[in-house]
This record gives structure tokens, sequence and C-alpha cells, in this order.
């Protein structure tokens, strides 16, 4: 799984016009699942997501993590994130799993995440085509992929 996360002071999902998803202070999620993925890889992100010290503190150190400052998050999927631009210049995204395999796999990390956050999260649809909006504070952008835990 790979995984996008910036630290917002608010963000939106749009799909056809109509907003279905938004939050304030928190983490947008975007999130890549590829074959290989397991329930695994998502207790280890849900965890890690939910503990990530990213938040100020009364100092202004990043050193509050999304769940200790009562923070919301927004997981959009994301299949693009499994590009490959190795070759040429259009990418490949045969890493990307198929939706039979990524859908449970996206589920599984919702109701992981919002169990670890100890509140429901708010998602963008699967495979549905989205207007993402957000305001990035900070900016401050991590990258995690679980299959190389840096």
């Amino acid at each position: 799984m790979r995984a996008l996360i910036q630290r917002v002071s608010e963000a939106s999902v749009i799909i056809a016009k109509k907003q279905t998803a938004f939050i304030g202070k928190g983490l947008l999620i975007l999130i890549g699942i590829e074959e290989a993925d397991t329930v695994e890889d998502i207790a280890w992100l849900s965890q890690k997501i939910v503990n990530l010290r990213i938040f100020d503190d009364e100092n202004g150190v990043m050193n509050r993590s999304v769940k200790e400052i009562s923070g919301e998050i927004c997981l959009v999927s994301q299949f693009t994130l499994h590009a490959s631009t190795k070759k040429g210049n259009r990418p490949s995204y045969i890493r990307a799993a198929k939706p039979v395999v990524a859908i449970p796999l996206y589920e599984r990390l919702i109701s992981t995440l919002s169990h670890d956050l100890g509140k429901k999260i708010q998602t963008g649809t699967f495979g549905a085509m989205m207007q993402v909006r957000l305001c990035n504070d900070g900016p401050v952008t991590i990258w995690i992929d679980t299959k190389n835990k840096e």
C-alpha cells in the first residue's frame, strides 16, 4: 500500500458536482492498493497514520498526532499512486490492484482507521471520478509505502 498523507486545514471530495466528504483540521490520505497488500499492511499503516506526530504542540514543534489533536481523516483511493514511468511517457498501472482485490482492502482500511482514530472518517468513492480539494497546512506531505517501511 502506498499512502500520500497531507496535513490539511481542510479538505473535501466532490463527485458529480456534489460535495460528498469534508474535513477540517486533519489528514487527507490518498491511498493506492496493490495485489500483494494484506490485512497486516492495513493494521501497520493505520497505526502509523493515526500516531504520526506531524501536528504542532504548544511550542510549535511537530509533536502531536491526528488522534491527539482530535483531528479528522479523509481517505481517497487513488490507483495512480502505483504508476510506473520506467518505460516511455505513458504510465503503467499494472501494479495497482484490480477492484475485486482493492475494494475489500479499501473498506477494511476505512474501518480500521475509524477504529484506531476513535471516530468516523470521511472518504471518497472507490473508482469514481473525483475532485479533491485541500488546503495543505505547512505544507506537510508524507509518503509511506508498506512494502518499504522507512
